[in-house]
């Protein structure tokens, strides 16, 4: 076990194994998020030939337990202990302080690594060479993530639930997918200054630890390609087609496992249920109405009028970014 301490606040690690690398791809949910998570890192295993990199799923006060099937991918599994670090940060209802389990990583692995990408679990990947990405030089920086859709077609739209009042509007990126510097993270206190600043104005915040890293980083952050976080939605999925992103990201409660109207790609859903009849047999987690959106649907009319007119504006977007390794800083 290994304790690191940032002033009074002490994070404690126990894993079920020692670092392999300097790297890692971490993961952070409970068992009832685990089979999706454990499927996106069969994913980038499958998908790394030679990884230079850890695979790290983490979990807080909810244990999880992997299938044994599992066991070949060489997933470190970590109890991140936080006490009362997380206390009084605002919670939705049902859930626990382990929604903000990420803002601790850096701090649980300070000494194991020296960068971290973080993946939600509502992910799917088709590609791209995640060790390059943990290459990335993100300085003066400590976090590269993608903007948040929202702020795609118009730079500089303001999202009601991301606005915090007395916040100044600027870039504001989503948390889904981050490259930490395990560093610059710990040297600029960014875990102290989010729960400081989340404990103050608890009552504003409305997206747990997102609106808490964008608040206090105010634009103090590296930008990457958005083919490393595509928010899968119904404004920007038909570009997909021809971005051909790395990891598509199902942002909003809707979710390909519990899709009853057909509105994602059937091909999720079955991926996801191969992926869980083998390593989660007892699991009933996917569940579809097995309906297809209808090409003539409302609803497909008005995603292709909503694709038609921002198509310019999304070009321009992903104009910025000529390779998957562009960093804008």
């Amino acid at each position: 076990m290994s304790t690191a301490p940032t002033e009074s606040f002490q994070v404690r690690l126990t894993a079920s194994r020692p670092p392999r690398h300097k790297r890692a791809i971490v993961f952070c949910c409970d068992q009832n998020y685990l089979a999706f998570a454990s499927h996106a890192a069969a994913q980038i295993a499958s998908l790394v030939e030679k990884p230079a990199f850890d695979i790290c799923i983490c979990y807080g006060q909810q244990a999880v337990v992997l299938p044994e099937s599992l066991a070949g991918l060489g997933i470190r599994l970590c109890h991140i202990d936080v006490g009362d670090v997380f206390d009084g940060l605002r919670l939705d209802k049902g859930k626990t302080h382990d929604v903000y389990l990420r803002i601790a990583l850096p701090t649980a692995f300070a000494g194991e690594y020296d960068k971290i990408l973080y993946l939600g679990s509502d992910i799917f990947i088709r590609g791209g060479d995640f060790n390059a990405l943990l290459d990335i030089d993100v300085a003066p920086h400590c976090i590269a993530s993608v903007r948040d859709n929202v702020q795609w077609r118009t730079p500089n739209r303001q999202n009601k639930r991301n606005t915090i009042k007395g916040i100044v509007p600027s870039a504001y990126f989503n948390a889904g997918i981050m490259l930490m510097d395990v560093h610059a993270y710990t040297e600029q206190e960014l875990m102290r200054r989010c729960i400081e600043f989340g404990r103050a104005r608890r009552q504003d915040l409305k997206r747990h630890d997102q609106n808490l890293y964008n608040a206090v980083l105010q634009d103090d952050w590296a930008e990457i390609s958005p083919v490393w976080n595509w928010q899968y939605s119904w404004s920007t999925r038909l570009f997909a087609v021809f971005a051909y992103p790395n990891i598509i990201h199902f942002i909003g409660p809707a979710k390909p496992w519990k899709d009853q109207s057909g509105q994602f790609e059937p091909r999720f859903a079955d991926s996801f249920a191969r992926f869980i009849r083998t390593h989660f047999p007892d699991s009933k987690q996917v569940e579809t109405g097995g309906r297809r959106l209808a090409p003539d649907s409302m609803k497909m009319t008005k995603m292709l009028i909503k694709h038609l007119i921002s198509a310019r504006k999304i070009a321009r977007f992903l104009s910025r970014f000529p390779d998957e390794l562009t960093v804008h800083r």
